[in-house]
């Protein structure tokens, strides 16, 4: 098939070239005048099977002809006597062998990092050793590194290098995946050179990246009638060029340095790497400037030179547009028309990007035309119905049960699968409407039980629930195998219901098939994974679940495509769409390796951190040189500016500096065709203005204006009244919160009870005013009120801060009378309104002459006198309530004093100015306020006197607030 040869046989096609469709015909042009079988004997080694696939159906569309044996590089080991290797072992048995060693050295010396880290250690560890094993790096060369600058930081990543090294030595019954490949590589090159083929053998689509791919494509193209086929290779690239890529430092990410690196060792030069087929790329003058574009920094000087010579820039970038979307969402929604359009016409279109949220994005906007494309990537396995549902059962043997986390998995769409899902479903509503209102913040076996004696549940759906959820949290260690069979055990059961009919639907389509395998893996590897807590197997498992995809089965359009970088490396369509062209993006940013820097992988011979930078350069060099493209990026993301992909960034700015060559007009016109489809998407987006609201002051009929409040509700009524109308003549309530937290209402409620039982206490025995007793019984009862032990320690430390000035000030009260009353009630009829205010009192003392005190605790900071006298009113109508009867089994007494004692942060007595707004005048003043909002025109406006702007109310959002501020007039609206 091939002529001798002294030299290496190394051919080429160019960037936009379709690769697969160019191998093909390069195939058929030289077996041509060969009998049928020449064909046959040809082996096609590729390195993907998306490309063996597109092989496959080239040849398909004929004409007809024997096919030739087309082999994987990685399929290499599994023919003639490279099968007397053993398998590999499988990476996930490596990985927990690599999380048991790490779990000990951290158990020996907890310094080193942190115990979360464990197998983010464990997958970065494993990265390390597979890249050795590919490279072919022994120990001894990271051992030698010149490490004089880092002696610390080294000192503590050699312990955890140490743990690879033991691996690095296996023998060959214990080979990792990548050791085995490199083996079976030096095998292979040594049974040619024994033997060489008589036979063709093409390499074709690599380019080389990894030392044993490389070593295989030396050897292979050195065969009598061996060859490689380069993809994306740039013919246009001048010699002096190609010479200045020879440091891997400085050229790594470089779309060019790997081949340049393979001619290296090849002892080629470029111009005796030959053009596979005749087929010219697309847009020949797009390739030059775009080649001329990404030149290495150290040589941009060329573009002063070779600039000029580009003439033809209108013909090379007429069918490139840009898109400089001014937000994600614009960008998406501009791709999303032109792939319609694409869909509509019958044009083949692909949307390349590594960037998934975009790619979220565009489906989401091509939903609407019900057209869903063919995304390559899929959707990670952890994010899928069954990969939530796994780690939400997970989480079960983790922490203590939570409302959250039981209506979590009840509201899943796996769980209860088995029959009768309706009333399960009515149940899991009935049962988080008695979470928010009654509690507790952990729901246990008791108090499911009283919840199911207030309701009408059925008893096997309440023994389903506290056998399945309640009391699954466990502690210590258990091996890795328990874990897996406890998990699918309660898995399956929870999917599968109380009352199952049938199969649950855990396992059903091709998400749930995905993860029963990773657990059918996990299983098979358990013995491997030792013994480890819930934490560290939710977080193994949790892993495990991230690193697998999966795809829907619903059939997307045959023409909209969705791909990541690899996928478009082997395929070709009529649009590109290259998305996301910023930094950060595309390209990605670097990992960052926690053991080894650039200067000491570059001594040891790895691979450097610029390596996929330079992959994604060639993509994108290979992308771009489409028949039709599109360049597409967002100027903001997040409130932030976005920077420009750097190779955006150099083609803009050439096109700029070569104003002679019409360099300018060329980019303003991508700019424009751009901004046609930007013009579009908003007119898409384009939504008819709607009034804002107006600030609402709502006037409901005389009769069903309430007709009760309590006291504290008095400094409601006249902060924001709409609260008022919205609780008492809407009759809403704000939905207490699912996940019941230790806020500021249940501290006061605990303080309460505290100060209420010790003052009660000591009134029987006045020795326990003292700080110790007073500090023992506030713990007993937040042990006894508050399941939060991090909150328990925080209030107690605020108790504690207030102790001594509590006490001091409570035998000072003790001097003149003592408490007579605790949450006394107050009620009282404002006649003849039809009106009745009620309350409670924390506490009533009783002095030595016969008056009342009246007692307010305050958690938090006591309102100020001036405050008292304008708003918040509370112990100035209590004290007239006092005076004219209002607490329930005493007679009309005077009061002497009012105070709020402040038992938060700090203590503070603020008292109440009665001697400014004497209890005559606060009734008559209440009465005043009750009259006018029995006035037909008086309106309960929305936030009247809020203190601060920033103030939250409960029916702010019923109000609209955020349309209208408190500039707004009120809009009275009368309702019948």
């Amino acid at each position: 098939m091939f002529d001798p040869n002294p030299n290496a046989r190394v051919f080429a096609v160019a960037p936009g070239v379709d690769f697969p469709r160019a191998l093909v015909d390069g195939l058929r042009a030289r077996t041509m005048h060969l009998p049928p079988e020449g064909m046959a004997r040809v082996h096609l080694v590729i390195n993907t099977k998306r490309m063996s696939r597109r092989i496959r159906q080239l040849f398909d569309e004929g004409p007809a002809c024997l096919l030739p044996r087309l082999s994987m590089v990685t399929d290499l080991g599994t023919s003639g006597d490279m099968t007397r290797l053993p398998a590999a072992v499988p990476p996930l048995r490596r990985r927990l062998e690599l999380t048991q060693l790490i779990s000990r050295l951290l158990d020996q010396e907890p310094d080193l990092a942190a115990r979360a880290s464990l197998y983010d250690l464990a997958d970065s560890l494993a990265t390390l050793l597979d890249e050795m094993q590919g490279e072919g790096v022994l120990p001894e060369a990271i051992r030698q590194l010149d490490v004089s600058d880092m002696s610390g930081h080294w000192a503590r990543a050699q312990k955890f290098i140490n743990i690879a090294e033991h691996f690095l030595g296996s023998d060959d019954e214990a080979l990792d995946v990548q050791a085995r490949q490199r083996r079976v590589v030096e095998n292979l090159i040594e049974h040619w050179q024994a033997t060489p083929p008589d036979h063709p053998i093409i390499l074709a689509g690599s380019t080389g990246s990894r030392g044993t791919t490389l070593m295989l494509m030396e050897a292979i193209a050195r065969l009598p009638q061996g060859a490689l086929i380069l993809p994306g290779y740039d013919f246009d690239q001048p010699d002096t060029v190609w010479t200045e890529l020879d440091e891997a430092l400085l050229s790594e990410d470089h779309p060019q340095y790997r081949f340049r690196k393979l001619m290296t060792a090849l002892d080629l030069t470029p111009d005796q790497i030959e053009p596979w087929v005749s087929t010219q790329a697309p847009a020949p003058a797009r390739n030059r400037l775009v080649s001329l574009s990404l030149r290495p920094a150290p040589v941009t000087d060329a573009w002063m030179s070779e600039g000029p010579q580009l003439t033809d820039l209108p013909q090379a970038m007429e069918n490139v547009t840009l898109v400089e979307a001014s937000s994600p969402r614009d960008e998406a929604l501009a791709i999303a028309l032109r792939l319609r359009e694409a869909a509509e016409t019958g044009q083949t279109a692909a949307l390349i990007t590594p960037d998934r949220m975009l790619t979220r994005q565009v489906s989401a906007a091509l939903d609407r035309w019900d057209i869903l494309p063919d995304d390559s990537a899929g959707l990670p396995l952890q994010l899928s119905p069954p990969g939530r549902f796994l780690r939400h059962v997970a989480g079960l043997f983790v922490d203590r049960l939570t409302g959250e986390s039981l209506l979590t998995l009840l509201k899943h769409p796996l769980c209860h699968g088995g029959g009768d899902r309706g009333n399960h479903l009515r149940h899991t509503r009935d049962l988080e409407l008695d979470l928010r209102r009654n509690g507790p913040p952990f729901p246990d076996d008791q108090s499911l039980t009283s919840f199911a004696e207030r309701r009408e549940v059925t008893p096997h759906w309440l023994s389903w629930i506290t056998t399945q959820f309640c009391d699954q949290t466990m502690t210590g260690e258990l091996p890795l195998s328990a874990w897996v069979d406890h998990l699918r055990t309660v898995a399956e059961a929870i999917s599968l219901g109380s009352q199952p009919e049938t199969d649950g639907p855990l396992w059903e389509k091709n998400a749930g098939q995905k993860a029963l395998n990773v657990l059918n893996t996990l299983t098979d590897e358990a013995q491997h994974g030792g013994n480890m807590t819930a934490r560290d197997f939710a977080d193994l498992l949790g892993a495990l679940l991230a690193g697998e995809e999966v795809r829907d089965r619903d059939a997307p359009h045959e023409r909209i495509m969705i791909w990541g970088t690899l996928e478009a490396r082997v395929q070709g369509a009529d649009l590109m769409i290259l998305g996301g062209l910023n930094e950060g993006s595309w390209p990605e940013a670097a990992s960052p390796d926690p053991w080894l820097n650039r200067q000491m992988r570059d001594q040891a011979g790895l691979l450097l951190p610029e390596r996929r930078i330079g992959l994604s350069a060639h993509d994108y060099q290979q992308a771009i040189a489409a028949p039709e493209v599109w360049l597409t990026r967002a100027t903001r993301s997040d409130d932030s500016e976005t920077v420009a992909s750097r190779w955006l960034n150099r083609l803009t700015n050439l096109l700029q500096g070569l104003p002679d060559q019409q360099g300018p007009d060329v980019l303003q016109d991508m700019r424009k065709r751009g901004q046609t489809w930007l013009d579009w998407a908003e007119v898409l987006e384009d939504a008819p203005r709607i009034a804002p609201a107006k600030r609402p002051s709502p006037r409901p009929p005389i009769p069903a204006r309430p007709r009760q409040l309590s006291v504290t509700e008095i400094k409601r009524l006249i902060r924001d009244p709409y609260a008022i109308y919205a609780k008492h003549v809407l009759r809403l309530k704000p939905l207490d919160p699912l996940v019941q937290a230790p806020d500021a209402l249940l501290r006061g409620i605990v303080i309460h009870e505290i100060l209420e039982t010790f003052i009660r206490d000591s009134l029987e025995d006045p020795s326990i005013l003292n700080r110790h007793d007073f500090l023992t019984r506030s713990k007993d009862l937040l042990e006894t009120h508050v399941p939060w032990p991090t909150a328990r320690k925080l209030w107690l430390a605020r108790i504690e801060r207030i102790t001594d000035a509590f006490i001091a000030s409570e035998i000072e009260r003790r001097k003149d009378g003592g408490p007579i009353a605790f949450e006394s009630k107050l009620s009282l009829a404002l006649d003849p309104l039809d009106f009745k205010l009620v309350g409670r009192a924390d506490r009533l003392d009783l002095n030595s002459r016969g008056a009342l005190r009246i007692y307010d605790y305050k958690t938090g900071a006591p309102p100020t006198p001036a405050q008292q006298s304008k708003f918040d009113k509370q112990l100035l109508i209590e004290a007239a309530m006092a005076e004219e009867g209002g607490f329930e089994g005493m007679d009309p007494m005077p009061v002497a004093q009012a105070v709020f004692i402040g038992v938060g942060g700090t203590f503070k007595e603020v008292p109440a100015p009665l001697d400014k707004e004497p209890p005559a005048k606060v009734w008559a003043d209440l009465r005043t306020l009750i009259e006018a909002y029995f006035e037909p025109d008086q309106g309960f406006t929305s936030r009247r006197m809020l203190h601060m702007d920033t103030d939250i109310g409960d029916y702010d959002q019923l109000s609209r607030f955020g349309e209208w501020d408190r500039t707004a007039d009120p809009m009275p609206e009368d309702l019948t």
